[in-house]
Parts: C-alpha cells; structure tokens; sequence
C-alpha cells in the first residue's frame, strides 16, 4: 500500500514514521514547514499544497480537492495526518474510505478537539494518553486502532504532560502505520 503523510509544522511525526522504516511514497504539506525539508533530507517525494487563506470564507471543500488530486496522482492508498493542521471536508474520506489515519494527544473519546491536554489537566485525571484512529467526519471520532496511557504527574502543566504524550506517539503512530501495511 502507498503511504502517504500530510504535514504542517516541524515533522516530528514524519521523523518517526520514517526512522521505524514506513515506505512512505510521498509527503504534502498545506504551508511551508520543516516537514518538507524532511522529506527531502530522506529523499521522499513532496508536495506543497498552500493553504493561503485563514479566513471564514476559507473554501475548504475547493480546498480538499486539491489535496485529494495531489495523492490520487501518486497512487497514494494510505493517509497518515502527522499533525497537519488543516480540517479537510469530507471528500478525503470518501477517496480513502477507512483508510485515512489520525493521531489524537488524549484516551479518545475523552477530550476531542483542539486542546486536549489543557481539558485532561482541568479536569483533574490522573492519566492521559494518546489514540491512533479512523478518521471520521466527525472529528476524534472514527474507530480506534492503537491508545497508550500516559500519568498525569504532580506539577505536569500543558507542555510538560504534552511532551510526554508526543514521546508515546512517536512510537505508538509509526508502529500502528507498519502494521497496517504488514512491514
């Protein structure tokens, strides 16, 4: 199966993915980002799909089209979202039913959304985590492939519990990726 990962900030993920050997064949990323030059250090194709506008109007569905040609070009089979940033419609997943990955910073279904350590930590549990899933149209939603719990530790703020939790899913994404290709 073709792999491809979509990107939008550092490639912290993307490094993981490719140091635990996944054959990715391509990498997109919706702004220019270090996730490019990743892809480029490790000699994988890439494309830069620009997202230029942040705007309520933003024509998201116009938006995802072009996302979705760039990966139907390269015969991409697999979806990895390694922390791009983008909320595309619901035609990515209509190309790629059930085959659009996600990683979520919390023990889904608890804590959906944006901020998902802030909410574990003003909630008060004791431990958090991280879920690899489904994508779905319903955000943080779609069915569950791997979760690592995490403790919460006395004095953890939001990026000291974060850090934590990106430790586990450098390790937990990569590896729930191969399997799924049987690497």
């Amino acid at each position: 199966m073709r792999l491809a990962v979509l990107v939008s900030g550092s490639g912290t993920l993307l490094e993981a993915i490719l140091a635990d050997g996944a054959p990715v064949a391509l990498v997109v990323a919706d702004r220019p980002c270090r996730g490019l030059e990743i892809a480029a250090a490790a000699g994988v194709p890439a494309e830069l799909v620009e997202r230029t506008d942040f705007s309520r109007s933003f024509d998201r569905p116009a938006f995802t089209d072009r996302v979705v040609k760039v990966l139907a070009a390269s015969g991409v089979e697999l979806v990895a979202l390694a922390g791009y940033m983008t909320v595309l419609s619901p035609a990515i997943l209509a190309a790629f039913p059930g085959r659009v990955l996600n990683t979520h910073p919390s023990l889904l279904p608890s804590f959906k959304g944006a901020r998902p350590v802030r909410d574990a930590l003003a909630a008060g549990v004791k431990v958090s985590g991280c879920t690899v899933h489904v994508a779905t149209a319903e955000v943080d939603a779609g069915p569950i492939l791997a979760q690592e719990a995490v403790p919460v530790l006395p004095g953890d703020d939001e990026a000291t519990l974060h850090e934590r939790i990106k430790v586990v899913e450098r390790r937990l994404y990569p590896a729930t990726i191969k399997g799924l290709l049987g690497s």
